[in-house]
C-alpha cells in the first residue's frame, strides 16, 4: 500500500479513523497542524483520529529505470534537462530584477537632481528674501542733507538736472576742502617723524614665508576673486568676487563674517571704512553700494549709488573716512559724501575717451591717482579737480596703484609689468617686467609701512623697497597656487605679518611664518 499523499510506501504508516486511508505519519501530522482536516477528504481531522499501523521493516523497492545502466542514464538526462530549465528560469528572473533594479536607479538619480535644483530655487530665494528684509528698514531712514535713501537708494527725483541733461553737482564746500587741507597738514607732519614699527616683520622672516591657509569664500560656478581690502586694527578682510558677492572674513577664527550679496554682476573693488564698520563695494553692474555693519554681525546695505553709465572699476576712501572717490570705465571719477552717500562732483577729463580702470588716494588725501584702459596715470589735485600730471610709457590698461606711505613714491601696474614713479620728480625710475609679453601684471601693492613692495601675476613677488638710484632687493616669489595663472589682487597684513592674495579661483590665500598662524589659534 502506499501514501495517500506522496504515492510512496510509508515508513511509518498509520491510518484514518474516519476514511480508512493509509499515510505516511510525519506528512500527515504536518498537513493535521496547517489544516485540520483529512488530505483527501476534505473531512475535519485531529491527531487522535489517525491509528499507527504494525508493520515489518519496510525495504524499498528499486525503481525499474535503476535496474539498468541504459535506464540510469535516461534518469540522469530527465534530471539534468530539469536542472538546465530551471537554471533558465533563474537567469530570465535575475535579469528581470536587474531591468527593474536599473529603472529605480534612474528614477532615484532623476528625484535627486530635482530635490537639488529645489534646493537650490529654495536657497536663492531665502537669499534675496533676507536681503530685501535688511533693505527694508533703510526705506523708514532720511538721509542726511539733502539726500533721501528709499530701500537703499538715493530718490533719483531729487537731483536736479541741467540743460544738457547731466545731473548737477553741489560740488566740493569750501568746508569740505577745510577738512582734506587739515587732514593733510595733520598727516604730513606725523610722515616727517615716521619710523618703521620694530613690530614690522623682518626681511629674513618674509624670506621663509609660505602658504598657511586658504579659505574658499565664494561661488565655485563663478569662481575668481577680484579685490580685497584689511582693516588692520580688527584683522578682517573684505573681497570681491566675480559671484557679485562681497565677503566680509575674520581671518584669526577663519569664519565668514557677513556675505554681501546686492551685486547683480562681478564686484570689482571693495574698501573698508569707518573703523571697519562701513564697506564700499563697485561693480561692473555700474553701481557702487556702501554697506553698514549691524548688531547681528552682518553687513546690511545702506546705499545704492547710480552715478556712472558703465562699470565702476575702482573705489578709494579718504584718510578722512569721511569721503571716497570711485573710477569707472565712463571716463569719470566721482567725489562722495560716505555719510549720505551724495555725489559731491563729477569729473571727466574732457581730453581723454579713455576709461578708468583704477584709482587710489595719496597718503595724505589731497592728491588723487588714477589709471586708465590706454596705458596712462593720472595725477589729479582733489582741491581743484585739476589733472596736475600724466604718466606715460605703460602697455595696455593699468590695472592697480598703489602709493607708499613715504609720500613720494608711486607703483602702477600694468600688462606690462610694474613702474615706480617719484613724485617729486615726475618721472619713472626702476621697471620691473616679471612676465612674458602675453602674462599681465594684475596687482601691485606697498605694505602699510612702506618698507615692502608686492606684485601679482602668474606669481606673486616681493621686494624690498629701496632709494631711488639703489637697488630694491627681490626677496621672494610664491607660486599661483590657484592654478588659474592670475593672482588678481593682495595686500599685506599689518606689520607684513601675512599676505592676503585673491586669483581666478575662489578661495582667499594667507602667506605667512609657519607657526605663527597656530600660535595666533
Amino acid at each position: 500500500m502506499n501514501c495517500s499523499i506522496s504515492g510512496e510506501v510509508p515508513e511509518d504508516p498509520v491510518v484514518s479513523k474516519k476514511s480508512g486511508l493509509l499515510f505516511e505519519k510525519r506528512l500527515i501530522e504536518r498537513h493535521i497542524s496547517d489544516y485540520g482536516k483529512c488530505p483527501i477528504t476534505g473531512e475535519p481531522l485531529t491527531a487522535d483520529d489517525i491509528i499507527p499501523v504494525k508493520t515489518g521493516k519496510i525495504v524499498k523497492p528499486r525503481p525499474v529505470q535503476a535496474a539498468s545502466i541504459p535506464g540510469m542514464l535516461g534518469m540522469f538526462q530527465i534530471e539534468w534537462d530539469g536542472l538546465m530549465l530551471s537554471n533558465f528560469a533563474l537567469e530570465q528572473q535575475l535579469h528581470t530584477a536587474r531591468q527593474e533594479l536599473s529603472h529605480a536607479l534612474y528614477q532615484h538619480d532623476a528625484a535627486c537632481r530635482v530635490i537639488a535644483r529645489l534646493k537650490k530655487e529654495r536657497d536663492e530665494a531665502r537669499g534675496l528674501l533676507a536681503q530685501a528684509e535688511r533693505q527694508i528698514p533703510m526705506a523708514a531712514t532720511t538721509a542726511v542733507g539733502t539726500t533721501t535713501v528709499s530701500n537703499g537708494k538715493r530718490a533719483a527725483e531729487d537731483e536736479d538736472t541741467g540743460p544738457d541733461g547731466k545731473k548737477i553737482r553741489p560740488g566740493i564746500s569750501h568746508s569740505v576742502i577745510e577738512t582734506l587741507t587739515e587732514c593733510n597738514a595733520g598727516l604730513s607732519q606725523q610722515r616727517k617723524k615716521r619710523q618703521i614699527p620694530a613690530t614690522l616683520a623682518p626681511v629674513d622672516a618674509l624670506a621663509r614665508y609660505t602658504q598657511l591657509n586658504s579659505f574658499p569664500l565664494h561661488k565655485t560656478n563663478k569662481p575668481g576673486i577680484l579685490s580685497l581690502d584689511i582693516h588692520y586694527a580688527k584683522d578682517i578682510i573684505a573681497t570681491g568676487g566675480v559671484d557679485s558677492n562681497a565677503v566680509v572674513f575674520d581671518r584669526p577664527s577663519g569664519q565668514i563674517i557677513s556675505t554681501l550679496s546686492g551685486h547683480s554682476k562681478r564686484v570689482t573693488s571693495v574698501k573698508f571704512a569707518a573703523e571697519g564698520e562701513l564697506v564700499v563695494s563697485g561693480s561692473a553692474d555700474k553701481t557702487v553700494r556702501v554697506w553698514q555693519s549691524s548688531e547681528n554681525g552682518n553687513y546690511d546695505c545702506r546705499h545704492v549709488l547710480k552715478d556712472h553709465t558703465a562699470e565702476v572699476q575702482a573705489v578709494t576712501v579718504h584718510a578722512t573716512n569721511n569721503y571716497f572717490v570711485t573710477a569707472s570705465l565712463d571716463s569719470t571719477w566721482c567725489f562722495y559724501d560716505l555719510a549720505s552717500g551724495l555725489c559731491l562732483t563729477q569729473v571727466a577729463d574732457a581730453s581723454e575717451s579713455e576709461g578708468y580702470t583704477s584709482a587710489a588716494f595719496h597718503p595724505d588725501g589731497l592728491i588723487l591717482g588714477t589709471g586708465t584702459s590706454g596705458s596712462l596715470v593720472k595725477i589729479w589735485d582733489v582741491k581743484s579737480q585739476a589733472n596736475v600730471a600724466k604718466f606715460d610709457g605703460h602697455v595696455g590698461s593699468v590695472t592697480a596703484i598703489s602709493f607708499s606711505e613715504n609720500g613720494y613714491f608711486l607703483a602702477t601696474a600694468a600688462h606690462d609689468g610694474v613702474k615706480l614713479w617719484d613724485l617729486r620728480k615726475l618721472k619713472n625710475f626702476r621697471t620691473f617686467a616679471p612676465y612674458d609679453e602675453n602674462t599681465p601684471t594684475q596687482s601691485v601693492e606697498f605694505d602699510h609701512s612702506g618698507s615692502y613692495l608686492a606684485l601679482g601675476g602668474s606669481d606673486i613677488r616681493v621686494y624690498q623697497v629701496a632709494s631711488v638710484k639703489a637697488d630694491w632687493n627681490h626677496i621672494k616669489t610664491f607660486p599661483d597656487l590657484s592654478g588659474t595663472g592670475k593672482a588678481t589682487c593682495l595686500k599685506f597684513g599689518p606689520d607684513a605679518t601675512y599676505i592676503a592674495v585673491g586669483s581666478m579661483d575662489r578661495n582667499l590665500r594667507i602667506f605667512g611664518l609657519p607657526g605663527e598662524d597656530q600660535m595666533e589659534g
